[in-house]
């Protein structure tokens, strides 16, 4: 039985006030940023927000209580970072942990990536 085809992400929670600037960020390094509740594979994007926001406060028991309004976000990967069906490399990885680590006052995640379903970024037409 195959899988079905998926995106690998870091589910991250981020502070508002630096969400644009992180995403921007990350732009810059071919990794996209997709809040939860306005991500184009969610039918109830703000519930599943909660509920993944609630998960993640809950298993660090009280010690992410600062992030109970922060917006629960996947970060995934760019063309740049795939070599056809391999898995991501590990400097895919680092990067992006190096990078969340640079806003460490205002993001929490787990290490570790996650799957969801194919999140498809717009391409610019062309004439």
């Amino acid at each position: 039985m195959l899988r079905e085809p998926h995106e690998n992400v870091a589910t991250v929670l981020v502070d508002p006030c630096v969400l644009v600037e992180l995403e921007v960020r990350l732009m810059a390094l071919d990794l996209r940023l997709w809040p939860v509740a306005t991500a184009p594979i969610c039918a109830d994007g703000p519930r599943q927000a909660f509920q993944i926001r609630h998960r993640m406060l809950e298993a660090r028991r009280g010690a992410w209580d600062d992030a109970a309004d922060w917006v629960p976000a996947w970060v995934s990967f760019g063309e740049s970072w795939r070599e056809g069906v391999e898995p991501l490399p590990w400097v895919a990885r680092s990067t992006l942990y190096r990078t969340l680590d640079e806003y460490a006052g205002h993001v929490r995640y787990r290490r570790g990536l996650g799957g969801v379903p194919l999140l498809n970024v717009p391409r610019e037409r062309t004439a």
